[in-house]
């Protein structure tokens, strides 16, 4: 029960965080260089959020919950390891939707989470 109210934190955490990615980089294609000086490490720790959600949803997995959960973590883990990875390379063809396709993946995690059932023992 308590591995879901830290699985559903993290989860809300990550799409709070991943949303404000596309902003930033609308904000310095309007001509902030700031914007990107943000921008970069908000994507690292975006990604740091996806390994701790990753291990919340395995430990939450393991005691009951639905397998689903460490899947679709590590599915986007594996995304946002990938778009640094296009981000660094200025390789905006794929940087960019694969960005929409992982902002909306997270955000739908994260209400999937609200949805589910705590196991009881």
């Amino acid at each position: 029960m308590k591995s879901l109210a830290a699985l559903r934190l993290v989860a809300a955490t990550h799409a709070i965080a991943i949303c404000l990615q596309p902003i930033l980089a609308g904000v310095y294609l309007n001509g902030s260089g700031g914007a990107i000086r943000i921008h970069e490490p908000l994507g690292l720790a975006v990604s740091s959020i996806a390994v701790i959600q990753l291990l919340i949803a395995t430990l939450w997995w393991r005691t009951g919950g639905r397998f689903a959960a460490p899947l679709v973590s590590l599915l986007v883990l594996t995304g946002e390891s990938v778009q640094i990875g296009m981000g660094y390379s200025r390789d905006l063809a794929l940087h960019i939707p694969l960005g929409i396709t992982l902002v909306g993946t997270v955000v739908a995690f994260a209400f999937w989470t609200r949805r589910q059932q705590a196991v009881t023992r």
